[in-house]
This record gives structure tokens, sequence and C-alpha cells, in this order.
């Protein structure tokens, strides 16, 4: 609701993506939002020095491994990362106490909302 500031259930927010850009990285050894320089090498450099710098056990590398076998993840969701902004959706009814639960949208809804987003900020302009 935009009149009265009041979140409810389904509100479409934006939220800090610091948090779940570092969970990403510890989960995945991955850093991503990264802006990519020369090309498809310049991505890959960044993550690389960053790897190289912490010291892992032989188990959690090769659990690391296991995970990025079959990880990806979107470049609509990876370009969000960038801008240091997510897009989620709440999905409890949220209380007095300042807590909600939710998801991070991705996919045709976050397209779609995105799209709405660019052009709710292209009327209020003029």
């Amino acid at each position: 609701m935009v009149r009265t500031q009041t979140l409810v259930k389904n509100a479409i927010v934006q939220i800090d993506a610091t948090p779940f850009r570092q969970w990403y990285h510890q989960h995945y050894g991955v850093e991503v939002g990264l802006k990519k320089r020369g090309g498809p090498q310049g991505g890959a450099s960044i993550e690389d020095a960053t790897n190289q710098e912490v010291k892992r056990s032989n188990h959690l590398q090769r659990k690391i491994k296991e995970r990025n076998a079959d990880r990806t993840i979107e470049q609509a969701v990876d370009d969000q990362f960038a801008t240091g902004r997510l897009y989620a959706c709440i999905s409890s009814r949220p209380g007095q106490c300042g807590r909600a639960d939710g998801f991070i949208i991705e996919g045709k809804e976050l397209e779609f909302y995105v799209r709405r987003m660019q052009r709710k900020k292209g009327k209020g302009g003029s």
C-alpha cells in the first residue's frame, strides 16, 4: 500500500543484497554481482584471486565442488546483485514486531516487476 506505507502479504519490496551475496560466496565460493572486465576472462580472475586467499580443508573443497556442479544464476538476478538491491515478495503477514518472511523473485515474475518499476520511474520523472 503506497498511501499508508503498510506492508501486507504478497507485497513486492526492495531489499539489501549484501547478506545474500555473503551467503552465496560462503556456500558456493563464488562472488556474484561483479562487473566483468575484459570479456569472460575478467570475472574468472577476480574469483580465482579471492579463492586463493582463503585456506580451505579438503572436505570443504570437495563440498563446494559438488555444489558448483549444478549451480546456475539468472542474468537478471546477477544484475540485481551488482546494483546491491533485490526484489522480494513478502510471504507472511507482517506483525508489529518488524519481521516478515519472504522470498527473492526470479524468472518471469522478476521480468514483469522490473518492467513495471521502470515504467513507474519513467512516469514519475516527467
